[in-house]
C-alpha cells in the first residue's frame, strides 16, 4: 500500500527554488491542480520578488457540509497556528480562491533545517485548511471531551459535491465514508478492494489499527442524513477512531488519512486498473507471437517447388524400366 504525501510536491519545489534564489528578480505565475479538485495559483512580481502569493481553491462543499467564510470551520485558526507571523492571510482571497496567502520569504529562519520544515507545512497547506475540522474533533477525543456546540453528526468536505461524516462521542469517534466512482470498471474493483481492505485488518499485526467496517447499506449512525449524501454504489466504509490512535505525533498522521481516504482508495483501483491492462496486453502478445511461429514458412516452401526437376518419359523408356 503507497500512502500519499501531505504537501504538494510541485509547491515544495517551486518554494524551495524560490528561496534559494530571492536575489534573482524572477516573475512566477503558476496554476495547477491536484487530486480531489484542489487548485493552486502562486504569483512573484519583478517589483516585489520577496513577497509570494499563494491561492488555494477547495473542493466545491455539498449542501449538508458548513463553510465559514469560504472555508471549512477552524480553517483561520488552524492557519495562525501552523505559521505564525510569517504568513499573513488576505481577506477577500483572488478571486476565484478560498483562500490567498502572502508570505515574505526574506523573513525565513536562517537555520536551514527550520527553513526547510517551515515551506514543507506551506506546501501542506491542504492539510492544514481542510483537515482543520477533524483536528478540532480529534483533538477533543484525545482530551476524551466532545467540542462545546458540535453538532452530533459532523459532515466534511473530502471531494467536489461530496461529503464524509463524523459522530463525535467522548470516548471515540465514527467516521464514514460513502464511496462513490464514476466509472463501472471502477466500481467493482474498489468494491473488491474495500472487501479485502476489510479483511486485512483482521490479521494478528493490525490489532491496534482503528476498527473498520464495510457494508452496502448505510449504518444507523447516518440516519436522518439527505438520501442525496447516501448515493454510494460503492458502499460505506466506518472506522471507528479512539483516543489511543490521536496521541502525540500519530495525530497528524491520523488527521491526513482519514482526510484522503478516498483519494487513497481511487489510487489504488487505478493502479489496479492498470497493472490488469499490462497483464492483458502482455498476455495478448505472447499470444500474437506463438501465432506468428505457427504460420507456415511461404517463401521457402515456393523455393523449394521452383528448384524440383522432373524428366520426362516416353513410352518406350516406360516399357525397358518396367522389365528391367
Amino acid at each position: 500500500m503507497i500512502l500519499l504525501q501531505s504537501h504538494s510536491r510541485f509547491l515544495l519545489q517551486t518554494l524551495l527554488n524560490r528561496a534559494q534564489n530571492l536575489e534573482k528578480g524572477v516573475e512566477l505565475d503558476h496554476h495547477w491542480v491536484e487530486f480531489d479538485d484542489v487548485r493552486y495559483h502562486i504569483q512573484v512580481s519583478m517589483k516585489n520578488p520577496h513577497v509570494l502569493l499563494l491561492s488555494v481553491s477547495l473542493p466545491t462543499p455539498s449542501s449538508e457540509t458548513i463553510f465559514v467564510c469560504g472555508l471549512p470551520f477552524g480553517a483561520i485558526e488552524a492557519i495562525k497556528a501552523a505559521y505564525g507571523n510569517l504568513v499573513q492571510i488576505l481577506d477577500p482571497p483572488r478571486d476565484g480562491f478560498n483562500l490567498t496567502l502572502k508570505i515574505n520569504l526574506s523573513k525565513l529562519p536562517a537555520n536551514q533545517e527550520q527553513k526547510h520544515a517551515f515551506l514543507v507545512k506551506v506546501a501542506s497547506v491542504r492539510e492544514v485548511v481542510l483537515g482543520a475540522p477533524l483536528r478540532v474533533i480529534l483533538e477533543h477525543l484525545a482530551a476524551r471531551t466532545v467540542a462545546p456546540d458540535m453538532d452530533p453528526l459532523v459532515a466534511l468536505v473530502h471531494r467536489p459535491n461530496e461529503s464524509f461524516f463524523l459522530f463525535p462521542q467522548a470516548d471515540k469517534v465514527t467516521v464514514v465514508y460513502p464511496m462513490r466512482f464514476n466509472d463501472s470498471i471502477d466500481i467493482v474493483l474498489a468494491t473488491s478492494f474495500l472487501q479485502e481492505f476489510v479483511e486485512a485488518r483482521r490479521t494478528a499485526g493490525l490489532n491496534y489499527t482503528p476498527s473498520c467496517s464495510w457494508s452496502l447499506t448505510p449504518p444507523l449512525e447516518l440516519k436522518g442524513v439527505p438520501a442525496d449524501a447516501l448515493s454510494a454504489n460503492a458502499g460505506f466504509v466506518t472506522f471507528v477512531i479512539f483516543p489511543r490512535h490521536v496521541e502525540g505525533q500519530k495525530l497528524d498522521c491520523t488527521v491526513w488519512n482519514l482526510s484522503t481516504f478516498h483519494a487513497y482508495v481511487s489510487y489504488h483501483v487505478k493502479c489496479s486498473e492498470g497493472f490488469m491492462h499490462t497483464r492483458m496486453r502482455r498476455r495478448v502478445e505472447s499470444l500474437i507471437q506463438a501465432l506468428d511461429r505457427a504460420k507456415p514458412d511461404l517463401e521457402n516452401s515456393k523455393k523449394t517447388s521452383c528448384n524440383r526437376s522432373f524428366k520426362r518419359l516416353n513410352l518406350k523408356d516406360s516399357r525397358t524400366n518396367s522389365f528391367s
